[in-house]
C-alpha cells in the first residue's frame, strides 16, 4: 500500500470512528490501528530492541487512554505512537528532535497537503480520458436527471421513492472531522524533516567527534583556557560553599526550626520550588563548563573534583527535600503534587547520575538530554498507567489525613473507595462531589466509542 493510500485509509478510519463521537475508545482504536500499519508495513526496519519496547508501550497506552481517557494516558499515547513512527522511519534522528518536529509539522502540513506531487503519484491522463467521462458518466447523467424530473411531474408515488426521505446526517460535523482526520494522517505518515536535522543530528550525539578540535575551543573570545581553567574553579568554589551554607541552613529550617501549622503548607512549597531551581540551574552550571574542551584538558582535574562535589552536595539537598516532603505526606496525606515534587525529586537524582557520567566518561551535553528524554517518557508511562487518585484515597483514608470531601470529591478514578468512605462516614462533597457523579453519568450513557472504559465498571449512584 503507497503513502497515499495509507493517508486515505487511515481518514476514513478516523472519520468512521469519531463522526458524532467524543474522545473516548474511538481514539484508543485509532492508536491501535497507527501502531498496527507501522508494524505491518514497515517490519524490515524493526531491527532494535526498542522497536519492540515502543509498540509494546503504544499498545499498553492505547489501552490505558480507553480506560482513563485523561490527559496523562492521551499524552502517553501520542508520544509512544509517535516516539515509534519516529523511531522506524529515522532511525538515526535523535529522539529529542520528534518535539520540534510535531510543532513544526502541525503547521507546514497545511501548506504541504496541496504539493501533490510529494505525496500523489503522478499519472498520465491519456487522450481519450475526457472521451470516456464525457461517455460513461456525463451523458448518462444529464438524461437520468432530465427524465427523472419529468417522471416526477407525473407521478407522485414514483416522486415519493426518492424524496419522502431524510439522510440522518450533520454535514457540518461531517466535514470537520473528515478535514480533521486528514490532517492527522497526512501529518503522521507524510511528516516532514528540513535537511538541516539531518545535517546537525551529529551535534546531538552522545560522543565528541572532533576531540581534537573541541580540545582548543574556548567558551570567551577574550579569555585563554587557562584564565577560563581558572575562572570555573573559583566559581565552583564559591558555589559549593554557598551550597554548603544553603544546605545547613534549608535542613536547619526543615527539620529543627518550629513552625506555625498554618504556615508549614506555604513554606514547604516555597522550599520545595527554591529546591527545582537549584537543580535545573546545578545542571546548567555543569553543561555550560564541560560542554567541549574542559572534558579532554589534563589539567581540569581541580575542575572535575569540584564539579563532582557539586554534582554532590546537589544530591544531599535532593535527598533532604525528599525526607521533608515524606515527612510533609505523614502529616497531610498524598496529594497529586506532592506525589509530583517525588517525581520531580527522583527525575532530578537521575539526572545528577548522568552529569557524573557525563564528565567521567567525558560525553557530550546532548547525551544528558537523550539519556533524560526517555526517562521523562518513561514517567508520563507510569502517570498513565497507575490510578494515582485511587492511590491517593486510599492511603490518605489508611493514616486518616487529607479526608476532607470536597478534596476525595475532585480526585480522579477514586469512586468506589470515595462512595464507601462517604457512606460509612456520612459525609457530603457538596457541588464536587454532584460533579463528579455527573460526569461519571455522562460516561456511562454515552456510546461506546466515546466511553472511559473505567466508567462502564462502576455502579450508578
Amino acid at each position: 500500500m503507497k503513502k497515499h493510500h495509507i493517508i486515505l485509509v487511515c481518514s476514513l478510519i478516523f472519520l468512521l470512528l469519531f463522526y458524532k463521537e467524543d474522545l473516548g475508545v474511538n481514539l484508543s482504536i485509532f492508536g491501535l490501528v497507527l501502531t498496527g500499519f507501522v508494524c505491518y508495513f514497515f517490519q524490515d526496519r524493526f531491527s532494535e530492541r526498542s522497536h519492540l519496547i515502543l509498540v509494546v508501550t503504544s499498545v499498553l497506552s492505547c489501552l490505558a487512554f480507553a480506560w482513563y481517557g485523561d490527559f496523562a494516558s492521551f499524552l502517553a499515547l501520542a508520544m509512544s505512537v509517535l516516539f515509534l513512527q519516529f523511531k522506524t522511519q529515522d532511525p538515526k534522528l535523535k529522539m529529542v528532535q520528534i518535539f520540534p518536529l510535531v510543532f513544526l509539522n502541525g503547521i507546514t502540513s497545511l501548506g504541504r497537503v496541496l504539493m501533490f506531487k510529494q505525496w500523489l503519484p503522478e499519472k498520465k491522463i491519456h487522450n481519450n480520458f475526457a472521451k470516456k467521462l464525457v461517455a460513461f458518466f456525463v451523458i448518462p447523467a444529464i438524461f437520468l436527471i432530465l427524465f427523472f424530473i419529468v417522471y416526477s411531474f407525473g407521478s407522485d408515488h414514483f416522486s415519493s421513492l426518492f424524496t419522502d426521505y431524510t439522510l440522518d446526517i450533520n454535514l457540518g460535523n461531517l466535514v470537520i472531522i473528515g478535514i480533521l482526520g486528514f490532517y492527522i494522517s497526512f501529518s503522521f505518515w507524510n511528516y516532514w524533516v528540513p535537511e538541516v536535522c539531518y545535517q546537525k543530528n551529529e551535534l546531538l550525539d552522545n560522543e565528541f567527534s572532533n576531540i581534537a578540535e573541541v580540545k582548543n575551543q574556548n567558551t570567551f573570545s577574550f579569555l585563554d583556557l587557562d584564565f577560563e581553567r581558572k575562572s570555573g574553579v573559583i566559581t565552583l568554589i564559591l558555589l559549593n560553599l554557598m551550597l554548603l551554607v544553603f544546605i545547613v541552613t534549608y535542613n536547619y529550617e526543615q527539620f529543627f526550626e518550629v513552625v506555625e501549622k498554618s504556615n508549614l503548607s506555604a513554606d514547604t512549597h516555597e522550599r520545595v520550588n527554591s529546591v527545582i531551581f537549584s537543580i535545573l540551574m546545578a545542571v546548567g552550571v555543569i553543561m555550560f563548563y564541560f560542554k567541549g574542551g574542559f572534558n579532554f584538558d589534563k589539567q581540569a582535574s581541580s575542575l572535575k573534583t569540584l564539579a563532582k562535589i557539586w554534582i554532590f552536595l546537589n544530591g544531599v539537598l535532593i535527598v533532604s527535600t525528599f525526607i521533608k516532603n515524606a515527612e510533609y505526606v505523614s502529616f497531610f496525606g498524598l496529594t497529586y503534587k506532592r506525589l509530583g515534587v517525588f517525581a520531580f525529586l527522583i527525575l532530578a537524582i537521575i539526572g545528577l547520575v548522568y552529569a557524573f557520567l557525563k564528565i567521567r566518561r567525558q560525553k557530550t551535553n546532548a547525551y544528558l538530554v537523550n539519556q533524560m528524554v526517555w526517562y521523562f517518557y518513561g514517567t508520563v508511562l507510569l502517570c498513565s498507567y497507575v490510578n494515582w487518585g485511587s492511590i491517593i484515597t486510599n492511603y490518605n483514608i489508611s493514616v486518616n489525613k487529607g479526608v476532607e470531601p470536597r478534596f476525595l470529591s475532585d480526585l480522579n478514578f477514586n469512586d468506589d473507595a470515595r462512595r464507601d468512605y462517604f457512606l460509612k462516614n456520612n459525609l457530603d462533597g457538596q457541588s464536587t462531589e454532584i460533579r463528579r457523579e455527573e460526569i461519571i453519568d455522562e460516561y456511562q450513557n454515552t456510546t461506546f466509542l466515546s466511553k472511559a472504559l473505567y466508567y462502564e465498571f462502576l455502579n450508578k449512584k
